[in-house]
């Protein structure tokens, strides 16, 4: 079905370059459905990068992520840190897809791949037309945040505050969906501008908070106070993790 979806979009237009976006993506979720996650993640990108073979398309640009560093990697994470022990399904799938990614590079010098490793996504656009509004309980914090500022949830639920970090809540790196979107264009200018065979970036600001500084800076923004519950940690997930930006400044 995939295949022949790509085989039709291919054949219709030119195409200079794919940026693969699509993924199962939540962490929790990956645990409990692991071989979703690598039929979907791992399996759809082979079915791509069979598809870019037969068109004779040489370019792509990856949304990799930070769960690649895994739990052992001490952030701020660089990008030649050892990667691979990952804690959960969806950062196993990440992993293994750039390990695949690297070897078909290496296997010719005309194939070219950037792998961006997304930190934490955040935010909107400005018109407010686009953005993050899930069904039901959210995955990620600041949509979760909003729905109980809206009173569409009743309480935000914390997962851990017994972590080795600043105030026991985990500690992320946010970077604006709109950053993250100049940060793929960048990609491609430079994949255009340079000769790239496979080379990996970070997606992020290079400064990590916890999740009780962002509830703090929601209500000093919003003047609005948002409920909270200490849970049990979510299986798979980290203390802490940010990034080392340096090439992006």
């Amino acid at each position: 079905m995939i295949k022949n979806l790509l085989d039709e979009i291919f054949s219709r237009h030119h195409i200079d370059a794919v940026i693969h976006f699509a993924s199962l993506k939540s962490v929790g979720e990956s645990k409990l459905k692991p071989l979703e996650y690598y039929s979907n993640n791992v399996g759809g990108t082979l079915v791509l990068l069979e598809c870019m073979k037969r068109y004779n398309i040489n370019k792509m640009i990856f949304s990799s992520s930070a769960t690649v560093y895994g739990s052992n990697s001490i952030p701020p994470h660089t990008e030649d840190r050892r990667i691979g022990e990952t804690t959960n399904p969806y950062g196993t799938s990440k992993f293994i897809i750039e390990i695949i990614l690297s070897d078909y590079c290496d296997s010719d010098n005309n194939k070219s791949v950037i792998a961006l490793r997304y930190f934490n996504p955040i935010g909107a656009h400005k018109s407010g037309m686009i953005g993050e509004n899930p069904n039901g309980i959210p995955n990620n914090l600041v949509p979760y945040i909003s729905k109980v500022a809206q009173n569409q949830l009743p309480v935000l639920n914390i997962y851990g505050n017994d972590y080795p970090t600043k105030d026991g809540t985990g500690v992320r790196d946010y970077i604006h969906v709109c950053d993250l979107a100049k940060g793929h264009v960048k990609a491609l200018e430079y994949m255009f501008l340079n000769d790239v065979n496979y080379e990996a970036f970070n997606l992020g600001t290079g400064q990590g908070y916890s999740v009780l500084e962002i509830v703090k800076m929601f209500e000093i923004v919003t003047k609005k106070s948002i409920p909270v519950a200490i849970c049990n940690r979510r299986e798979g997930d980290v203390a802490e993790s940010w990034a080392s930006a340096d090439f992006g400044t």
